[in-house]
């Protein structure tokens, strides 16, 4: 049997990018603890969730990811532990902002950095002030025992996205997020939404999901949490609720998954040539 443990971290922030770095740092500890291999914290955790505000004197806060304190914490913290810890960071690259993630190993080195393809634009999550589209394409890594998918957030509203990543050869999908409350509509709560676009891309890809999000109330704001994970079925194998902190682990099994996976018979039967509308421009 060729297992894998993942975890998601689920934490409230602040504005101190220290203090933030060592609630991941206590919460991937205690993840490691549980023997979890790969530690999945939530989007932009290095301060409160920026984008709800145009502000241009929070460009100053963005840094190359080998200049980035919350990079280099976990990287270290990576090479300790022996664990692999996908960190989502506010990346400058000369002129350029990107919304990215750096996939570090448990060499504590940076095996490599994407950058969030979907950038969202609305009242509360307004990240294309701050952020270019993605340009590195979708990405997969090498990691413990099976091939790591990472989609940012919006990104996870998207099925291209993970059909995408499955097609690289992903055997399991990461989620960090940072979403809640709709400024513009009070009444509309799309937690429930959220997890399902998620766990349909669980089934339809017949692959392990794994998504964290972040909770608490940042300037009227409110995280919902609801971090979870799902196997390949979409079944929730952990889960958190809409306000607490903490960690969640589970154990896949991976050949169960490439079995169930064959068995369906979503990807012996896809008919690319039939896919063309999907890249046309309108």
């Amino acid at each position: 049997m060729t297992e894998i443990t993942v975890a998601a971290i689920q934490l409230a922030f602040s504005a101190d990018l220290e203090a933030n770095i060592a609630k991941v740092s206590e919460a991937v500890r205690e993840a490691h603890g549980r023997g979890a291999q790969v530690i999945l914290p939530p989007e932009l955790f290095e301060g409160e969730y920026f984008c709800r505000v145009e502000d241009e004197g929070l460009f100053a806060n963005a840094r190359p990811v080998g200049e980035h304190r919350a990079v280099l914490a976990m990287q270290a913290l990576a090479e300790a532990l022996g664990v692999w810890i996908p960190t989502s960071f506010f990346e400058a690259d000369g002129p350029h902002h990107y919304n990215s993630l750096a996939m570090i190993g448990p060499d504590g080195e940076v095996a490599g950095v994407y950058r969030k393809s979907h950038i969202p634009d609305g009242p509360g999550y307004e990240e294309k002030f701050y952020f270019r589209p993605g340009n590195t394409g979708f990405k997969v890594w090498d990691g413990p025992a099976a091939k790591l998918g990472v989609g940012v957030c919006w990104d996870q509203w998207y099925p291209e996205t993970a059909r995408a990543m499955m097609l690289m050869g992903a055997e399991v999908l990461f989620y960090p997020t940072a979403i809640g409350s709709e400024p513009h509509d009070t009444s509309l709560d799309t937690a429930r939404l959220w997890r399902r676009a998620m766990v349909g891309h669980a089934v339809s890809n017949v692959v392990p999901v794994v998504a964290a999000n972040r909770v608490g109330t940042e300037h009227g704001q409110t995280f919902y949490g609801t971090s979870f994970i799902a196997d390949e079925r979409g079944d929730i194998l952990a889960e958190l609720d809409r306000e607490e902190e903490g960690v969640i682990t589970a154990t896949l099994d991976l050949d169960r998954v490439k079995r169930h996976r064959a068995a369906f018979g979503f990807f012996r039967d896809r008919r690319p040539e039939l896919y063309g509308r999907l890249t046309a421009d309108v």
